[in-house]
Order: C-alpha cells, then sequence, then structure tokens
C-alpha cells in the first residue's frame, strides 16, 4: 500500500485499524471463526485522556489444548495514524501474551493486571522487553492474594502466534511464562539455564509453555 493509498483509506474510513488488524489475523489464524472474550480498558484512564493506562484492551481465546491464550492490544499503533506509516516495527514491535491454565475468561483478570503494568513500565521508562528475558517478582504468586509457587516470569517467543507485518511495520508475539523462584535463581546465576528450563518444561507435556499457577514442581 502507497502513502496516498494509505492517507486515502484513512478518510475514507473512520474505523481502519490497521495495526489492531494484524493483532486478529494472527490469532484467526490459530483460532478460526473463535469470537473471543475481550476486555476494554476504561477511556478515561487511558494514557492519552491523562491517564497511567497505556493499552486498550485485551483479548482471551479458548485453546482446544485446554487453555487461555491472552493478547494485549496497545504495544503497538492500533488505529489510523499517519506517522506511524512506514515503519520497520510497529510501536514497540511487539504485543504480549500468556497461556493459563484457567477456567474462563473471567479467571484471567488478575493476568491483565499483570500485563497493564508491564505495559506502564515500558511506555514510561522507555525499557522494552525481549526473548529470552526474565522478570523478577517480589517473592510471592504472580496472582495476588493466592498461594503459588509461580513468583516470577520468562519471556519467549509465543509458541504459536505468528509474527505480522502491517504498514505500520513488523509486529511480533512475546509470550510471558510464569516460572519458580528456584527456576528463576538458576536462569539468573546462568543464562545457558533458559534452553534448558524451556526444554524441561517442553519435555514434560508442556510444549506451549502454559503457565499453571497450581504448579506444584520446580525445573530446577
Amino acid at each position: 500500500m502507497t502513502k496516498e493509498e494509505f492517507l486515502a483509506r484513512m478518510r475514507q474510513d473512520e474505523e481502519y485499524s490497521p495495526g489492531w488488524q494484524a493483532i486478529d489475523d494472527a490469532f484467526e489464524a490459530l483460532y478460526p471463526g473463535q469470537q473471543p472474550a475481550h476486555f476494554g480498558t476504561l477511556l478515561a484512564k487511558r494514557a492519552m485522556l491523562g491517564g497511567d493506562e497505556y493499552l486498550d484492551g485485551f483479548s482471551v481465546y479458548s485453546s482446544p489444548k485446554g487453555y487461555k491464550h491472552l493478547v494485549t492490544y496497545g504495544m503497538t499503533v492500533l488505529y489510523a495514524d499517519e506517522d506511524a506509516f512506514g515503519g520497520e516495527w510497529n510501536g514497540w514491535g511487539y504485543e504480549m501474551t500468556i497461556k493459563l491454565r484457567e477456567k474462563d475468561a473471567q479467571s484471567c483478570v488478575w493476568a491483565m493486571d499483570m500485563l497493564s503494568n508491564l505495559a506502564r513500565y515500558t511506555y514510561k521508562t522507555g525499557r522494552f522487553f525481549q526473548p529470552d528475558q526474565y522478570i523478577k517478582g517480589n517473592g510471592h504468586s504472580l496472582h495476588l492474594g493466592t498461594d503459588s509457587l509461580i513468583t516470577a516470569l520468562l519471556l519467549v517467543s509465543d509458541t504459536e502466534a505468528e509474527p505480522q507485518t502491517s504498514v505500520y511495520g513488523k509486529t511480533e508475539f512475546i509470550q510471558l511464562v510464569g516460572i519458580t523462584e528456584a527456576e528463576l535463581q538458576a536462569i539468573a546465576g546462568d543464562s545457558g539455564n533458559i534452553p534448558r528450563l524451556i526444554g524441561r518444561m517442553r519435555a514434560d507435556g508442556n510444549p506451549d509453555l502454559v503457565t499453571d499457577m497450581a504448579r506444584t514442581i520446580s525445573y530446577f
């Protein structure tokens, strides 16, 4: 699409959202015809209106493999934006995902709060995330108010969602994987333990690196 065609489309279609469509396209390929549960953030709290919410929302898909697959909307440019046209990367270049062993979409709200906090961190500090990084917690369950050994996060490329390219550039999907404190210490002490941890998770029947807050074993 040329710049002129892009501008014409902007003028003709008030709902034109190429960045949003790129996310939907990636997940439509995974879950054909599925209507996800969508959770929008409060408009009044969004950063563009002076608030501290940098995401527009989240979609929650139900995988036939038995887990919920969440994706953010807002780390990339979602709507019509002339200044974003023709970039190599769209916005920060990625949206965040997480796969949860939860019974329904409503049970995933705690993870949405966590993703919002991570988005806020990136927008305010300019520090973005990449695969093979880890995020320390405070030693307590990622799901506040619950008792779980899962206290930190490992970042990987989403095991299923394929990168997309729109008129704004490339969008990748970075998956957050819940890990234990012992696993965190192992990878913090030796980055070579990251592929070992991933390999052990997959070998134990978790090829898509689903976060199970009820997990009671540690792989290190």
